[in-house]
């Protein structure tokens, strides 16, 4: 049996690295007493996998972890008992991490890092007025190629990043700066938020960084990795935005 589980991560706790959480997770499971599988092997770790790793100091009210119950445990939990564990996990978790969904899916569904193809964010540039920010993303958006070099195993590669910008827009200002939503691709490989920034303008420097939500593609439709109420079992919802 596998369960997907929807949770933030808001606040003091968006210091905390990608493995950190991980192992809070691991504690938290135990807490709970939830039957999760564990690998063969010398070193049995449980069976927990986890969306696109989230960049320390980033918020996120959108991320994604998949965990592997035990078919042989007395205590696994029914369909019905999902309802309950939402609060059950997130009373176990820090503040800051935040259980808001959990829904059981298959077992041989793709993984959510190969799935996702992209993701939703609300960033803050600070020091920055609005209308400068319009006009730089305006520049950015009607440029065919946005070339980037980055070091991929030792050597200098040379990407294209222009497909990665699927939206952009300025949401207002911030008291610090100014506030953007940008949509951008994961796959093959992303766009750093950085990045983003450094190509708006030179020197810009990020405030906060919110990720808002994580898109897959089913029957090439735009749909959410879980969405619905606590506990719900169906399939991930379409969305009826625009692609």
């Amino acid at each position: 049996m596998r369960i997907r589980v929807r949770f933030t991560k808001t606040g003091k706790i968006r210091w905390t690295s990608h493995r950190d959480v991980a192992r809070i997770w691991e504690r938290t499971i135990r807490r709970v007493r939830l039957p999760i599988a564990y690998s063969q092997g010398f070193s049995p770790h449980p069976k927990m996998h986890f969306g696109l790793a989230l960049s320390t100091g980033h918020e996120s009210v959108a991320e994604f972890l998949d965990l592997d119950l035990d078919e042989a445990s007395e205590v696994l939990p029914k369909s019905a008992d999902l309802v309950a564990l939402v609060p059950q996990l997130t009373s176990a978790l820090p503040v800051g991490l935040e259980v808001t969904a959990i829904s059981v899916i298959e077992s041989n569904a793709t993984s959510l890092q190969q799935a996702v193809e992209s993701c939703e964010w609300r960033i803050e540039i600070r020091g920055v007025q609005p209308a400068e920010v319009a006009e730089a993303i305006a520049g950015l958006l009607a440029v065919p190629e946005l070339m980037v070099t980055r070091q991929r195993k030792g050597k200098d590669v040379t990407d294209d990043v222009r497909p990665y910008l699927l939206e952009l827009a300025v949401v207002g200002f911030t008291g610090d700066g100014t506030e953007i939503d940008a949509h951008l691709a994961t796959q093959p490989r992303g766009l750093r938020i950085s990045e983003l920034i450094a190509m708006l303008g030179a020197g810009w420097e990020e405030g906060r960084v919110r990720r808002l939500n994580q898109w897959m593609l089913l029957d090439g439709a735009r749909c959410e990795p879980l969405a619905g109420p606590p506990g719900a079992t169906s399939a991930p919802h379409a969305s009826a935005r625009a692609s």
